[in-house]
């Protein structure tokens, strides 16, 4: 009925339907390229990306920024396990596809993958990752007063990386990692194991608002930061519906997250994911950053006592930025395991960081250069929180 309202109002003459025509004829061509535009932004959720690294015998699209060394002109990355086998070499647009003896060279049993004169693969030099002292818009000032630390604010970083897959040995990963356990957010497993729908409210500072990841700078691969991924495992994992609803603003800290308790029971969340702490240590305490987080805890209770929560120890920043704490990190990791108990979990990326950089460079992971995880790095945190959610073989 509204449409023969509609076209009413309009007296019918050659003018009138050759407009309309024109407006049929401009949507039958505009609408099929505007949804092809779409479908290529779309991330395709892939089970085998959101599987803990550390469980696994493959690593799927691990990160490295090749360094060229100062005296040799050689560029070199490092995985981390020592590969039985590479399965595939990518750009972390994943739009090339690298081939080996032309463009990386790689024994078989090592970490070490170099490139070759005429390599396809990006690389570059320590003094391209610095910056003459205040000519950035954040002053980055590195430890070693050498100027300061290259800022990448969108995909800098990401463009500079490259992704390889490969298979390793078992039972290589030796830093302590995030097991599933029923009893530890027992409702919160209950609903999902039960098809009923869960919903998560996450608040954290600029990592969780999802800096950094491809899809966030709107660049391919288009993958979600942590919380994205997390939802998406989750709906795969169990029959659940999961609503999300993130409230992370960047260069937020644990004083601010005590302002937001209104906004956090809104949505009347079975699990929080309180994830803080990058910027705290800068200057915070490690007891006032635990107190805050327990307050935080105490006050979403008062209003919602069967709430739920996941403490999100934070990735290591860059220990070369003069402005971090960085013997803060585990302090505050340990921190919030004091308070932990049933309904209350930890979701542990300190100690998976640090593992992880005993054989890997800072810039292999981050998509800043400072305190932001790249699109490997966004895996990583989903990787350790579903694992306190998901059980191993779902």
């Amino acid at each position: 009925m509204k449409k023969n309202v509609i076209l009413k109002c309009f007296p019918y003459n050659k003018i009138t339907i050759t407009i309309l025509t024109a407006i049929i004829l401009f949507s039958a061509n505009i609408l099929p390229v505007f949804a092809q535009k779409t479908s290529q932004k779309i991330w395709k959720y892939n089970p085998e990306l959101l599987r803990p690294f550390w469980e696994e015998e493959t690593v799927e699209g691990e990160s490295i920024l090749f360094l060229k060394e100062p005296q040799t002109g050689q560029a070199k990355g490092s995985l981390l396990f020592p590969a039985l086998e590479v399965l595939e070499v990518r750009n972390s647009s994943g739009t090339v596809i690298y081939e080996q003896g032309k463009d990386y060279l790689w024994k078989p049993g090592s970490r070490e993958l170099t490139l070759p004169a005429g390599s396809r693969i990006i690389s570059h030099t320590p003094a391209q990752m610095r910056r003459p002292a205040n000519s950035q818009k954040h002053r980055l000032t590195h430890r070693d007063g050498n100027g300061e630390i290259f800022f990448g604010g969108q995909l800098e970083y990401h463009d500079m990386q490259t992704c390889i897959t490969y298979r390793h040995a078992p039972g290589l990963w030796k830093t302590p990692v995030p097991h599933f356990d029923e009893k530890a957010l027992p409702a919160v497993i209950s609903k999902l194991g039960n098809g009923k729908p869960v919903s998560i409210v996450v608040l954290g500072d600029s990592i969780s608002s999802g800096c950094n990841a491809s899809g966030w700078a709107d660049g391919k691969p288009f993958q979600p930061a942590y919380p994205g991924l997390l939802k998406q495992h989750l709906e795969a994992s169990y029959p659940s519906k999961v609503s999300l609803n993130n409230l992370s603003i960047s260069g937020k800290s644990t004083p601010w997250a005590l302002t937001m308790v209104d906004q956090v029971v809104t949505s009347k969340p079975d699990l929080v994911i309180l994830a803080f702490g990058m910027n705290d240590s800068a200057g915070r305490s490690t007891k006032e950053y635990q107190a805050n987080t327990k307050l935080m805890m105490q006050k979403v209770r008062e209003q919602l006592p069967a709430c739920e929560f996941i403490l999100v120890a934070t990735m290591l920043g860059n220990a070369d930025w003069t402005v971090l704490h960085h013997e803060r990190f585990p302090e505050y990791r340990d921190a919030l395991a004091e308070l932990c108990k049933p309904g209350i979990a930890l979701a542990d990326v300190t100690s998976i960081w640090s593992g992880m950089l005993k054989h890997k460079k800072f810039i292999d992971l981050t998509g800043n250069g400072v305190n932001h995880p790249n699109d490997f790095g966004h895996r990583v945190y989903a990787q350790v929180i579903a694992a306190l959610l998901v059980e191993p073989d779902k």
